[in-house]
């Protein structure tokens, strides 16, 4: 009898060990499941929305799969995020666990945080600046660095990759610190770039333990977990930069040099928005990273885009040219009178979406869908790639046709309903859409007539005398992934654009002025010499 209950004993456990990493009755199909593992053997970890595209090809819009006990439901439906990120949002706006971004930030950095009080609070605090109204109150600096993206092309184009992730970083500290950088080389930009790539490198898949799906290997004291001697580190490095803005920011207030910077609003409405000195440091520090990598990010896929298809270039040129001639800038304003500019703006957009998979969402209760039901604490991917990617939305989708956008309002194939598709679709869903979509938007589109009007943008050459095609592939693989640095030859358009950019770039010099402060001794000597080299 003994041993008959011992061997029925190791029958149970042994039963329900093998069915940990199995699909659960109602969940939404996907690849096939192996014990304990679930789909973890077969998850990718480099560019995972090709896989995700391929499986969602196979398994339909919504597919699931399993890691351990954990479940990922993947969408790659319109309608479907719709409905689940947009409509319950109340109960998807959580985020799977981030044992790293807590052991970093306290569980404080906005964009990884589960939905909290504090997460809760640091939101209103961005609702509460990061409005349209008080977003275009800043368009006079962002104007004012898009001409010195124009300036420094136009004097370095080989120099043009580093120079827009200068232009991007440089609108964010002078909006949300009223401190701009004006050169690639400062600290302030190389230093935040290579904390922010180490700290992205951090979160991507297997760069560390399964932590959250394993919370035992919490437990590894660090001596034995280079992982978190880094996120030590990584927590060192952020801290001494971002709280130290905030630092700097507010010691400017109380010499009464005040600029008009959005954290001068969140330190004076602290008590009102409930911010406390720690959520003020970390959410300064997420808005400068979410504002950097993504518009960075953008632009140079654009000009990727705009090397690799002389023909779109072509077009947008011609209207370019009929709108708002070779005699001087655009402005926002003309972009109402250019489709075909607004169009390569959203096929750049669907072509090469800055972040595939953005960040998971994440349910705070059961929801369902369709007869499937998805259990609370399930980790949500949207497939931005492959919605951007499918035969059945668009003609042709791995195609750079801007083209698109004139047949239909999104881009969609005649007679598909493309409304879900809307200009914020790319910014995120739900109570976790981007709060700075608003200062983004104004710096794609004012960069992207500029550029246009501007400059060719042509493949390079070798010694031959041959082009050099680019690659569209080659792209970095993170949450927010960018093109792999790449070369072109970047010619003015006009023999006198010269003259123009040098003019508004030294008209610029009003603008930037309230926001060089604590320049260093080679920052001012650098600024000094580019406003004598326009003069």
């Amino acid at each position: 009898m003994a041993l008959f209950l011992l061997v029925a004993l190791v029958a149970i456990c042994a039963a329900i060990v093998l069915k940990i990493g199995s699909r659960e009755k109602g969940l939404p199909p996907g690849p096939p499941t192996v014990p304990i593992l679930g789909n973890a053997h077969i998850f990718p970890t480099e560019f995972p929305h090709y896989k995700f595209t391929e499986w969602a090809r196979k398994y339909g819009g919504l597919f699931s799969l399993k890691i351990g006990n954990d479940t990922v439901v993947v969408l790659t439906d319109v309608a479907a995020v719709k409905e689940l990120l947009d409509k319950r949002s109340s109960t998807t706006a959580d985020r799977p666990p981030c044992y790293v971004g807590d052991l970093v930030s306290d569980g404080l950095n906005m964009a990884l945080s589960s939905f909290t009080p504090a997460w809760k609070t640091q939101r209103r605090a961005s609702a509460a600046i990061l409005t349209p109204q008080a977003t275009s109150q800043h368009l006079p600096i962002q104007r004012a660095e898009a001409t010195q993206l124009l300036h420094n092309i136009l004097h370095s184009p080989q120099s043009f990759y580093t120079d827009i992730q200068r232009y991007s970083l440089s609108v964010i500290y002078s909006v949300l610190h009223g401190k701009r950088v004006p050169r690639y080389e400062t600290e302030e930009v190389t230093g935040f770039i290579t904390v922010m790539h180490e700290w992205t490198a951090l979160l991507e898949p297997g760069s560390v333990p399964p932590v959250d799906a394993i919370p035992i290997l919490k437990l590894i004291p660090e001596r034995w977990a280079r992982w978190k001697r880094e996120c030590k580190r990584i927590r060192h490095l952020q801290r001494a930069r971002y709280f130290g803005l905030v630092e700097d920011t507010r010691e400017r207030m109380r010499r009464n040099q005040h600029n008009g910077s959005f954290m001068e609003e969140v330190l004076e409405r602290q008590a009102e928005l409930g911010m406390d000195d720690e959520m003020t440091g970390w959410f300064g520090g997420i808005v400068l990273e979410g504002a950097t990598d993504t518009t960075s990010s953008y632009i140079q896929s654009l000009v990727l885009a705009l090397v690799a298809h002389p023909e779109a270039q072509k077009k947008a040129h011609e209207e370019i040219d009929r709108v708002v001639g070779e005699h001087r800038m655009p402005t926002l304003e003309d972009l109402e009178q250019m489709p075909y500019v607004r169009a390569i703006i959203s096929e750049t957009h669907r072509f090469r979406p800055v972040a595939p998979l953005g960040l998971p969402h994440a349910t705070l209760a059961p929801e369902e869908y369709h007869g499937y039901m998805i259990p609370k604490g399930t980790t949500i991917f949207v497939n931005m790639w492959g919605i951007f990617h499918d035969p059945a939305l668009y003609d042709n989708p791995e195609d750079f046709i801007p083209e698109r956008y004139l047949l239909s309002e999104n881009g969609t194939k005649p007679g598909v309903d493309g409304s879900g598709l809307k200009p914020s679709f790319v910014f995120g869903f739900g109570r976790r859409i981007c709060p700075g979509m608003y200062l983004a938007q104004n710096s794609i589109n004012l960069n992207a007539m500029n550029l246009l009007w501007a400059f060719n943008f042509r493949p390079d050459i070798d010694t031959n005398g041959n082009l050099i095609p680019v690659d569209t592939f080659a792209y970095t693989t993170a949450v927010a992934t960018a093109p792999i640095p790449f070369k072109c030859r970047i010619t003015p358009r006009t023999a006198g654009t010269a003259g123009i950019i040098e003019h508004a770039f030294l008209e610029a010099a009003d603008a930037f002025s309230k926001f060089e402060v604590g320049l260093s001794p080679d920052d001012k000597e650098f600024v000094a010499k580019s406003r004598a080299h326009a003069r």
